[in-house]
């Protein structure tokens, strides 16, 4: 299902990218692979942690790319959930620890 807001990327935005600047392209290209490569941490471990991130840092095409990966490498769905549920504990850790700014500005009395 096509979502309009977040369009898909063609064959045609990649040449484009590619064109426009190879050396960084290319380097990014194997960066990626050399990212996800089995070595202390294996494939699934790799796109679980992978999508978890996606879905701190909110990105659509990295949430598609990583869960279809993740599943390619053998990640289960329950597992892929379970990552989805440790980036939603940690995205909401991080304001629950921020409150301490809010609690120190209160507790000081600082209203202006």
């Amino acid at each position: 299902m096509a979502d309009l807001r977040f369009p898909q990327g063609t064959r045609a935005h990649a040449e484009r990218r590619h064109a426009l600047a190879p050396e960084a392209d290319d380097a990014f290209r194997a960066f990626s692979k050399a990212v996800f490569a089995a070595g202390a941490l294996d494939v699934p471990t790799k796109q679980l942690i992978a999508v978890a991130v996606a879905h701190v840092t909110q990105c659509p095409w990295c949430i598609e790319g990583h869960v279809k990966a993740a599943r390619r490498a053998g990640a289960s769905d329950q597992q892929i959930m379970e990552a989805i549920w440790v980036a939603a504990e940690m995205r909401a850790g991080a304001s629950f620890a921020h409150s301490i700014k809010a609690l120190d500005l209160m507790m000081g009395d600082t209203a202006e």
